[in-house]
């Protein structure tokens, strides 16, 4: 009788400790070793900071809060788009114990109330505006129907003058007393990641989550003080705050933002002229960085890492990320907002079908496995099933959602994230799919369901169902099959999509439309999205146009 194969688990074993601090204390660690070189770079503002200047304006903002009457434990929002002020509220609400709540700069009204009301905000910080979007005006409609919230402090404004003055003529004293009682355990940061069904799930995130993940994806892109980060990925994501920001102040690392949202041209203009030695980015970033014309003028020749996460990469833009950027370690990650999000990431010295090919192996101090969904049982090596985590970095809960934190969390503390994944003999995880129907598109997680529920609110629209299908530049595609009411006009793309503009985050809107009489169905009535998936990416290609009867083009 032969042994059976090895099981599809594997853990973490790592020499270097967990970290035991909070996020505070961790910064001012890093100030009191590394005062006097840079922090923080933003090309959009000018601002340039030291640690020291870092750690100043830092305490002021986190006394500024205090003195408003905000304590540990109240929800702190953050509104607006990558830059200096933006890692300000990050560490001030991580120094004084309010909890930060994130929130996607491409929210439309429907998205922005459901966040507020439901993580109950009592203070918002926002930009005014951005990228033709209203941010006061949409903060001041959703006021009424939001009676937590009790201040608004608008960027570049007096309001938030006067919060830093405030902190800057407060007793530093109750800044220390209020730090001092803050356990790594705490609650620190909720981020909405969307659902299968209804509405966004706040992933709810403590100091230890989201500093060790932080500071461990770092040391396997082999950080130090010498480093500085150029991190072109939004801080609302873990992949701008926490694999950029949080990975580069427990190293003494430079943060260095290139422009409020990707810019590719902008985005390598930064790497040339702060001499940034690691890049961050999905893959439809690199491929516009490699695409941009002026792509052979700028020195990149600092580059030496840098993280690719979101989405696979496909082998040729690696090639060219290596060979023509110099970033001859860039790792690979994988995770998930709900596990702080790294659980899997590629090592330096890997080969390069080992970061195209999978998703690297374990993080430090973390555990994972690939279970059968159906007994719950670990399978033998080689074999797909669904990718548990477990460990440091798997999220407090959904907040105030116990029932869906239930189903997400076992009795064991293992995350099931839902997705499908071998294991290899080595180690080495390859995601092979999902088993529920997310879709990623350009690094952006979505899920039909809640899109679903918007496409209800049109007049004209019996019934929908969205879908993803296969994209050579963004990964994934979005096609709304759409049952029509009776004796109602047809409905198009550019309709739909006028439709939503303005009402859903453009990265939800679906490019194709796909009118039918009914739905795939299986024997026992549920809908067959498997056939719709196989059935729209016929229809469809990239650049496909009217293609079959009853069935519209692109939308964008």
């Amino acid at each position: 009788m032969g042994l059976a194969r090895p099981t599809s688990y594997t853990h973490g074993a790592w020499d270097t400790p967990l970290l035991g601090d909070t996020i505070g204390d961790n910064l001012d660690r890093t100030i009191a070793t590394y005062g006097d070189r840079d922090a923080l770079v933003d090309r959009v503002t000018g601002a340039r900071w030291t640690y020291r200047e870092l750690g100043a304006r830092v305490d002021a903002l986190a006394s500024g809060l205090l003195a408003s009457g905000i304590g540990k434990g109240d929800r702190v929002g953050i509104w607006a788009p990558n830059r200096a002020e933006w890692t300000l509220v990050q560490y001030a609400t991580a120094k004084m114990g309010a909890i930060l709540v994130n929130i996607n700069p491409a929210y439309r009204m429907h998205e922005l109330r459901y966040v507020l009301q439901q993580a109950g905000i009592r203070l918002l910080v926002a930009a005014t505006e951005f990228k033709g979007s209203d941010y006061a005006a949409m903060i001041e409609q959703a006021r009424p129907e939001c009676p937590d919230l009790e201040q608004v402090i608008l960027l570049e404004t007096d309001e938030w003058s006067a919060l830093l003055a405030a902190g800057e003529a407060a007793d530093p004293a109750e800044l220390a007393a209020a730090q001092e009682n803050l356990s790594p355990d705490d609650p620190i940061n909720i981020q909405y990641t969307s659902g299968t069904t209804g509405f966004p799930k706040g992933a709810t995130l403590s100091h230890h989550n989201i500093l060790n993940n932080g500071y461990f994806v770092g040391e396997l892109c082999g950080y130090t003080a010498e480093d500085r980060i150029c991190i072109p990925v939004p801080f609302y994501h873990c992949f701008g705050m926490v694999m950029g920001n949080l990975a580069a102040t427990s190293h003494g690392a430079a943060m260095v933002i290139p422009a409020a949202a990707f810019d590719p041209a902008a985005t390598l203009d930064t790497v040339a002229a702060e001499r940034c030695t690691s890049l961050y980015g999905v893959p439809t970033m690199f491929i516009a960085e490699l695409a941009d014309p002026g792509f052979d003028s700028y020195d990149l020749s600092s580059l030496r890492t840098g993280i690719m996460a979101g989405s696979p990469c496909p082998m040729e833009v690696m090639k060219q990320v290596i060979d023509r950027m110099g970033m001859s370690e860039v790792s690979i990650c994988y995770g998930m907002t709900e596990t702080s999000p790294v659980s899997t990431q590629t090592r330096r010295d890997d080969s390069l079908a080992q970061r195209t090919a999978t998703v690297g192996r374990v993080g430090p101090h973390l555990e994972v496995k690939i279970i059968d969904p159906a007994t719950g049982l670990t399978v033998p090596r080689g074999e797909q099933g669904e990718f548990c985590t477990r460990g440091y970095s798997v999220m407090l809960g959904y907040w105030n959602d116990p029932g869906r934190t239930a189903d997400a969390i076992d009795a064991g503390r293992w995350m099931h994230t839902g997705d499908l994944a071998v294991m290899d003999e080595d180690g080495y995880v390859a995601i092979t799919g999902r088993i529920k129907d997310m879709v990623i598109r350009g690094g952006e997680n979505i899920y039909p369901r809640e899109i679903e529920e918007f496409l209800y609110t049109h007049p004209d629209i019996l019934d929908a169902q969205v879908v993803g299908i296969p994209d050579p530049k963004y990964g994934e595609e979005l096609v709304a099959w759409i049952r029509m009411r009776e004796d109602t006009t047809s409905l198009d793309a550019p309709a739909l999509r006028d439709f939503c503009t303005g009402k859903l985050a453009h990265f939800k809107i679906p490019r194709y439309v796909h009118l039918v009489e009914e739905f795939p169905m299986t024997v026992t009535g549920k809908i067959r999205k498997v056939e719709m998936r196989e059935i729209s990416a016929q229809l469809f290609t990239a650049d496909s146009a009217d293609t079959t009867s009853g069935s519209t083009g692109e939308a964008q």
